[in-house]
């Protein structure tokens, strides 16, 4: 679809027009090939997306994809949302013998040669689902990957929201409330999405289990807790994916429109129409482009339509199990999109939560047999979303009207499901054996990838400043991907001393203090002298009604007021705005450490506050600058 001259809705309401009747045409066309039960039934296929972070020697994204990918030249290797990001393609391989440990080979190729040319470019590569380091200030438009289709739906979902900026709000142990203006938040996510063909008769019992099973593999596949330094939910990336993609207006909303991306609402009862059918009528078309085949006389001729108009919008559809349509030597052929695991920690662990997947969906469709009649979609739905937020120990309902721990149910029923799902598929035992192996060693230990990122930042957080603690994890995860051990052997990490002052310490948003007092304008001065008393601070800010920074108090200015205002230092109820300091000099939390140092010598000043659209994030201070000092120091002495 990159390749296509994609059109947006504004301006070109006639092309769209011509788009809709060629989507419409798609949709009848696959109708009629289930109808002639043209569908290629055998051999079944897997397959996957690979998609990776590429980051700088600080630990940091560095959009470097475009020249990679023209480094390799490899036409499995393309661009995502971000420059920052890029994904792999494996070719389908047969289910069955070695597929698996043939998918973990052809993953670590792809991968050392991705890495190869990311070398290349001053970048190293990261399997993650959110990187640890990532800023807010890296989603800005100047990130996005230049094509013509990203900045075409960026623009479409705009219009879809009228205008208004993105929400972002997450509880976990931390509170994340985040507000942003472009797609690029959907840049945050990193997936490894598995695809399963199934035959058209059997696609609703396969399509309806891949939904039932979506809670228990996210649950052993979580590895996204952390997002913007906040501990959140243990695959964080489920509600940032549906937030930052969210197009429905509040009036919209009440009136029930399903948001773009979805886990569904019912169960599938006949064929893959049921849910192309739904989301055509459902989802707004946002993209197009310009389509010359005719669907009908393709057909006539005995041969596979392409069925573009209706492959594009699907792709703006964003299903957590999505349905797909293609051609494979000439015959369609339709697939289910897994698109809850994320990416990393290994390629060993990818394969084994795939694996698990496969298995599930084939052993449950054996086992239990239909399930529409055996639980409503409602608990299944919610079965998903309480595994996103709480991993492994979510309360998941299941056939039997019971609730258990994910790890119980796994370890118990499932793991068992799924070997037997592999077998009569014909896989390896010995891979059968290998990924189920690993699958199960970390469920019993409880050591997914968000459970190791959440124990290694507990144990770190108090070691040094965020920015060098998030930089010293993502270090670790990469040393660890290269090693190649499942994620339940890693050891937990720790602080990056060697060089870390340097890569810890390149910008002020990656060591700024972000727990800040602060005051309103129209507040006692005692309370400024409390607060400092109390929390050991020196300057506290002050905001106005809106959250703007509009001064700034010091301990100094505190102290010219006992020793000189005679009339403020008698009352009780002087305000802060009387005596702070307005227009204070702030910078943004892009700014290189350098700059800062140079710009609090040139004022004499030895506070920084951090503005970002008027409102703070942040403060530098001396005391932060001697933290610098002392791991520069740190680090000459070892040299000598």
């Amino acid at each position: 679809m990159g390749q296509q001259d994609v059109v947006g809705t504004e301006g070109q309401s006639e092309q769209m027009r011509v788009f809709m009747k060629h989507l419409l045409a798609d949709l009848r066309a696959l109708e009629q090939l289930l109808e002639q039960d043209l569908f290629e039934t055998e051999p079944r296929r897997i397959g996957v997306e690979q998609e990776l972070v590429l980051v700088d020697e600080a630990w940091r994204p560095v959009p470097v994809s475009m020249a990679v990918i023209h480094q390799m030249e490899c036409p499995e290797v393309t661009t995502e949302l971000a420059s920052f990001n890029i994904e792999f393609n494996l070719d389908p391989m047969v289910f069955s013998g070695r597929c698996l440990s043939t998918m973990e080979q052809q993953i670590t190729e792809m991968l050392w040669k991705v890495r190869h040319a990311a070398r290349q470019c001053g970048a190293q590569t990261v399997m993650t689902g959110i990187l640890p380091t990532l800023k807010k200030s890296d989603l800005g438009l100047e990130n996005m990957t230049p094509k013509p289709r990203y900045y075409a739906l960026n623009e479409a979902m705009a219009r879809l929201r009228g205008g208004s900026d993105i929400h972002l709000q997450l509880t976990g142990t931390d509170d994340l409330i985040v507000k942003h203006d472009s797609i690029m938040l959907e840049a945050c996510n990193t997936s490894f999405q598995a695809h399963f063909q199934v035959t058209a008769q059997e696609f609703p019992h396969l399509y309806n289990m891949s939904q039932l099973m979506a809670a228990p593999v996210l649950a052993a596949a979580a590895n996204s807790p952390l997002l913007f330094g906040k501990r959140l939910w243990k695959e964080t990336r489920i509600a940032v994916f549906q937030q930052a993609v969210e197009t429905r207006k509040t009036s919209q909303q009440m009136q029930e429109r399903r948001a773009r991306v979805s886990f569904g609402d019912r169960w599938v009862t006949n064929s893959a129409v049921e849910v192309f059918r739904e989301d055509v009528a459902r989802m707004r078309v946002l993209l197009g482009s310009q389509i010359e085949e005719d669907p009908f006389a393709v057909m006539a001729q005995g041969k596979a339509p392409r069925l573009s108009a209706l492959q594009m919008h699907n792709g703006t559809v964003y299903r957590w199990m999505r349905p797909c349509y293609g051609i494979t030597d000439g015959k369609p052929h339709l697939r289910i999109e897994n698109r809850v695991l994320p990416s990393g920690p290994t390629a060993v662990d990818e394969v084994a939560n795939a694996a698990f997947w496969f298995g599930l969906v084939l052993g449950g469709a054996d086992a239990y047999g239909e399930i529409h009649d055996r639980i409503p979609f409602d608990t299944v739905r919610t079965n998903f979303m309480t595994t996103a937020r709480r991993g492994l120990e979510g309360q998941v309902t299941w056939l039997d009207g019971k609730a258990r721990p994910a790890d119980e149910l796994i370890k118990d029923e499932l793991l068992a499901l799924s070997r037997a799902g592999l077998e009569g598929a014909g896989v390896d035992t010995a891979d059968i054996d290998r990924y189920l192996g690993v699958l199960e060693e970390r469920v019993t230990s409880g050591r997914t990838g968000s459970r190791w990122m959440l124990d290694s930042f507990d144990a770190l957080k108090d070691e040094g400043k965020e920015g060098e603690v998030l930089g010293s994890l993502t270090s670790a995860i990469i040393r660890n991907q290269v090693d190649g051990l499942p994620v339940h052997e890693w050891p937990l990490a720790e602080m990056d001393r060697i060089g870390g002052w340097k890569r810890s310490f390149m910008q002020v948003d990656q060591y700024m203090t972000t727990d800040i007092f602060t005051v309103h304008e129209d507040e006692l001065v005692n309370l400024v002298a409390c607060l400092m008393d109390w929390a050991h601070v020196r300057h506290v800010p002050v905001e106005d009604d809106d959250g703007r920074l509009v001064g700034l108090v010091s301990y100094r200015t505190l102290l010219r007021l006992l020793a000189h205002d005679e009339p403020a230092r008698h009352s009780e109820l002087v305000p802060v705005k009387q005596i702070m300091l307005r227009e204070p000099v702030t910078i943004p939390p892009e700014t290189s450490t350098v700059q800062a140092i140079n710009l609090m010598r040139r004022e004499s000043i030895s506070c920084l506050p951090v503005v970002k659209d008027e409102r703070l994030v942040g403060i530098i201070t001396e005391r932060d600058f001697m933290g610098v000092a002392a791991q520069l120091l740190e680090h000459t002495l070892r040299e000598k």
